[in-house]
């Protein structure tokens, strides 16, 4: 179970905070897999420190035999045991540590590996909703408190609750007394650990989530820094940041009176348990029920527990810091476990088989024209009833039924805001609808669909290697196959080292058309059999828009494609245009038909067109 978290100005739905016990459940299917590891690094460590309690007796001993003035080489014997345990316990120690520590980073990289695949698999909508600064701060800072914690205070940990358990067995051996004597520390502890842990769980996860508010803010005002600066918002956004800094700030404050604060309890818990040991090691001397060196023994005993016990209270800091960043991780990767309301089957005759998923809406279909009438058999792409809201009380489709026939280029075309984003999205597999029924190709390639859309990202690295994230065993020459069809090898050729050119960040720069045509050229190299392009030339200038053009007809060549037109160009070359309104499908047919039928595609087509010249489809 996840609860929804929310900073305090509401600016942003932020991703899902797993409960504790959803957690604890995580975790523990998270170190299932290395059980054995785990047991036998316990085991080691329990080993140890057991060796470890044989120095306090010895030490004892040693006292005695003073006391007694016996010989000195009486003292041989204990001091040999002292320097063998000592090897014992190095050693042992070293061997539970590293098996311990290996667990902690198995765990961690496959919390890592659930957690990208799972924020990959991510609705697009509610990445949207909840902004960039709240993922990144899971990633990034989440992800450093649970590594740290894992690396330092897992084995830490480990070892000292062995310690406190065993040494305690020790005092009782040596004379119960004793015990009672220690555990008079222990209500304190308690209380101080109680104290603690009660604030801290709340403060930790509202300082995560100030600090991923912080991180939103920044990105926001760096990314639309020209924007900001154009409409003098300067003042508003650096006042906006400081507020969530100073939130942030707060809290931290906050935190760290709380860690004072434990520190001062746990001193006086040390006081009031070493106080009382030694007053029983007086009165049991004094009544000859023990030796000097036994009450030695006992008070060097819980001295001995002053670190494991503080080490063990204050790693409660550690501790649940990380358990707030495995929370927010943990509900990560809950968020994307839903069953999909979409499913894309093929039936044993390799066509296309819709299947029923809940709440499924259904009703007539809702294209008009010529092609009304065919149905979902042997299309490439089958939406039925489909229908999507980013929240309640914001539809935006309503019952949308589309279908494409394999090979069929359609356009998709309306006013900013009717929906085609979205309904090209969930074609393509990355947005899943409120409701409905999606049907498309499998075992048509690998994938089997791919979108492109006007924001492409250049990964850093030579230009190969950027090519062959849609297929890393293309050769050069597929490279090049690949960028000639979409007319940009010569423009990569002359780059400085061709196909070996460092592009992106902190390398040679493209502009947006020929980043485009570098994101065509991928499609190339992937070849689906659909393929999505979503307004994917729209960032060229008016200059480049033909050649783009002219690049994705080419990389579209012998598929099926659904096109989100910017520019109804795209629109007249296409086989079928339909259009959106308001989510809703209101025409679908050729170029020609529509233009020339009076309706909602003839107004955009006239607005549109003014004095162009169409081109021939």
């Amino acid at each position: 179970m996840t609860t929804p978290s929310r900073p305090a100005d509401g600016s942003a739905e932020l991703l899902p905070i797993a409960t504790p016990a959803r957690t604890r459940a995580a975790l523990r299917a998270l170190i299932r897999p290395d059980r054995g590891l785990a047991l036998t690094g316990i085991g080691v460590l329990v080993a140890a420190t057991a060796v470890g309690l044989l120095v306090q007796p010895l030490l004892g001993r040693i006292v005695d035999i003073v006391a007694d003035g016996r010989p000195a080489g009486d003292l041989t014997l204990p001091v040999v045991l002292l320097v063998a345990v000592a090897a014992v316990q190095g050693v042992t120690t070293t061997i539970g540590l590293t098996r311990v520590a290996r667990l902690g980073e198995t765990v961690l990289a496959r919390l890592r590996e659930q957690f990208v695949e799972r924020a990959l698999d991510l609705p697009a909508d509610r990445l949207e909703r909840a902004g960039a600064g709240d993922l990144t701060a899971r990633v990034t800072g989440d992800v450093a408190r649970v590594a740290e914690a894992v690396r330092s205070a897992l084995p830490e940990m480990a070892r000292s609750l062995l310690a406190i358990l065993l040494t305690l067995g020790a005092l009782a051996l040596l004379d119960v007394r004793f015990l009672l004597a220690a555990l008079l520390a222990v209500p304190v502890q308690l209380l101080t650990a109680r104290w603690y842990v009660t604030r801290a769980l709340t403060l930790y996860a509202d300082q995560r989530v100030a600090n991923g508010a912080q991180q939103q803010q920044l990105l926001e005002t760096i990314g639309g820094a020209v924007t900001v600066r154009g409409h003098r918002l300067e003042d508003q956004h650096t006042e906006r940041g400081a507020g969530r800094s100073r939130k942030a700030v707060e809290l931290t404050m906050r935190s760290v009176n709380l860690v004072l604060g434990f520190y001062g309890r746990l001193h006086i818990a040390e006081y009031i348990g070493l106080a009382a040991v030694l007053v029983a090691g007086f009165l049991l001397v004094g009544d000859g029920a023990v030796s000097i060196g036994t009450a030695t023994a006992a008070a060097l005993y819980f001295h001995s527990l002053f670190g494991p016990v503080n080490a063990a209270l204050v790693l409660l800091d550690d501790a649940q810091s990380a358990a707030a960043g495995l929370a927010r991780l943990v509900g990560v990767t809950d968020l994307a476990r839903p069953a999909r309301p979409v499913t894309r089957k093929a039936d044993p005759a390799g066509g296309v088989r819709p299947a029923p998923v809940p709440h499924q809406k259904t009703g007539p279909l809702q294209e008009t024209g010529p092609h009304q009438q065919r149905t979902a058999s042997g299309a490439a792409v089958a939406l039925d009833a489909v229908s999507h809201a980013y929240g309640p009380g914001r539809p935006v489709l309503h019952e949308v039924s589309l279908t494409l026939r394999p090979g069929e280029h359609v356009a998709l075309v309306g006013t900013s805001g009717a929906g085609k984003s979205t309904l090209a999205r969930i074609v393509a597999g990355v947005q899943q609808p409120t409701s409905g029924t999606v049907t498309a190709p499998a075992g048509a390639g690998d994938p089997s669909v791919v979108l492109v859309t006007q924001e492409v990202h250049v990964f850093t690295g030579t230009l190969a290697e950027d090519l062959r994230l849609a297929r890393p065993d293309a050769t050069d020459a597929e490279l090049r196959k690949a960028l000639s069809t979409v007319h940009a090898l010569d423009w990569a050729e002359a780059l400085p080292d061709g196909l070996d050119t460092v592009v992106g960040e902190g390398g040679h720069r493209l502009d947006p058309a020929r980043a485009q045509q570098l994101a065509l050229a991928r499609l190339v190299l992937a070849d689906p059999a659909l393929a999505v392009l979503d307004e994917a030339t729209a960032e060229a200038g008016s200059a480049g828009a033909r050649v783009l053009e002219r690049s994705a007809e080419a990389a579209l060549a012998g598929r099926t494609a659904l096109i989100v037109a910017h520019r109804l160009t795209q629109a007249v070359a296409a086989d079928r245009v339909v259009v959106l309104e308001a989510g809703r499908v209101v025409e679908s047919g050729p170029h020609e038909e529509l233009r020339d039928a009076d309706g909602p595609y003839a107004a955009l087509w006239r607005a549109w067109s003014g004095s162009r010249t169409a081109p021939h489809p």
